[in-house]
């Protein structure tokens, strides 16, 4: 039997930041267990936004310390050959007249307390930004110049690199069929590999979590759900690489674009989608309601995208809790278990702060971010962290 001082469940971008975290903060004998491939699970599926705005402002702080990250990621990673595939195009939100006019109002004006670099534009600088967009019912348009997209499976597999390097061992295709607890304290875990002990699990088993549940005992609220994206294409008006990133609260499904390059937008929706009764990323079926829904939204506010053809589509599938976002930090009354899961759709952009303050906690350091407003235990005071534009992955 193996034994390990930490070992982490899960080798998505959350699981493989953790282990590089561990690893750069001085643990020399981490093991990494993926059900699949590194990077293949919801990972793989991901938009790839990158942003600070945030209603919670707490997110914010993660999302500022994670675009340093993004910004300087093969300096970071010590590996001048690490890519994240970072395109740096800006984000812009919209609201009109309305319910989303003074969240963002209010939004915006926390991001410039907490120091984001941010602008308010009128309807002809917007134009002038993103010109294949209409902006005459634009009530308030938010820029944030210091932002844009990347790809989170190389984000996953650099992370990944860069900690076997420091000597991280991390086993693929092994599946974790039980947490071994006793006497309240975690030991190891059992897996189809064979048993390994540990001290310290961390578990950022994403959709999966409920196996957590069972093992443990514990209720960690969380359900799966999926989302579907389109890749649009149109000749006329391409969406380029120079465009920023777009957030349309004033659309019924507070779309979201970015450019998928060439003469293509990738859009999908920012609010609740389709509740599944068990984890599951296989693709799904996408109604054509749905794409007639969503194009009669986007050729609103991209007129020319009125004739516009599908040149792909995918489904993704979020780990949701009660107030869209997630869970960090110890397990009460499970000592050695750290969680990392209920992303809600944010977990690509935070990856590198939260991979680093659940690395911090596991070794009993002191973490960048406050944990204590992610506990678990907010689901039952009260505290929840809702967005102030409702549910969805905006926050």
């Amino acid at each position: 039997m193996k034994h390990y001082d930490h070992i982490v469940i899960g080798a998505g971008v959350i699981g493989t930041s953790v282990a590089f975290h561990l690893s750069n903060l001085g643990a020399r004998n981490v093991l990494v267990l993926d059900r699949a491939t590194i990077g293949a699970g919801t990972t793989s599926q991901s938009s790839g936004i990158l942003r600070t705005h945030y209603s919670v402002k707490e997110n914010v702080e993660l999302a500022r310390k994670s675009w340093s990250v993004f910004n300087d990621f093969a300096a970071y990673l010590e590996d001048e050959e690490a890519s994240c595939g970072l395109v740096k195009c800006g984000y812009m939100i919209v609201a009109g007249e309305g319910d989303k006019l003074e969240p963002l109002r209010a939004a915006l004006n926390q991001q410039k307390e907490q120091g984001i670099p941010l602008e308010i534009l009128n309807a002809q600088q917007a134009g002038e930004l993103l010109p294949i967009a209409q902006f005459e019912d634009a009530a308030l348009i938010g820029y944030e110049p210091e932002a844009g997209f990347a790809d989170a499976y190389l984000t996953a597999t650099s992370f990944a690199r860069a900690a076997r390097r420091r000597g991280v061992t991390i086993k693929e295709n092994v599946t974790v069929n039980k947490l071994v607890i006793r006497d309240g304290k975690v030991s190891g875990v059992s897996t189809t590999a064979g048993d390994f002990t540990a001290q310290n699990v961390i578990s950022t088993q994403n959709i999966w979590t409920p196996e957590l549940a069972g093992w443990t005992g514990r209720e960690l609220p969380v359900a799966p759900e999926r989302h579907a994206v389109l890749a649009l294409e149109c000749r006329e008006a391409p969406y380029t690489f120079s465009m920023p990133v777009f957030k349309d609260l004033a659309s019924q499904g507070m779309l979201y674009y970015r450019s998928y390059g060439g003469n293509q937008m990738l859009v999908s929706e920012g609010v609740v989608g389709e509740k599944l009764n068990a984890a599951d990323t296989e693709q799904g079926d996408i109604p054509m309601d749905y794409i007639v829904n969503v194009g009669t939204q986007v050729a609103e506010r991209f007129t020319a995208y009125e004739t516009a053809g599908i040149a792909s589509s995918w489904t993704g599938v979020y780990d949701v809790t009660p107030d869209w976002n997630p869970v960090l930090g110890a397990l009460p009354g499970v000592e050695g278990l750290i969680l990392g899961y209920g992303f809600s759709g944010h977990g690509f952009k935070l990856s590198p702060t939260v991979g680093k303050v659940l690395a911090q906690s596991a070794l009993g350091l002191l973490t960048d971010v406050s944990l204590l407003p992610y506990s678990i235990e907010r689901f039952s005071t009260g505290a929840l962290l809702t967005g102030k534009y409702g549910l969805g992955a905006v926050s």
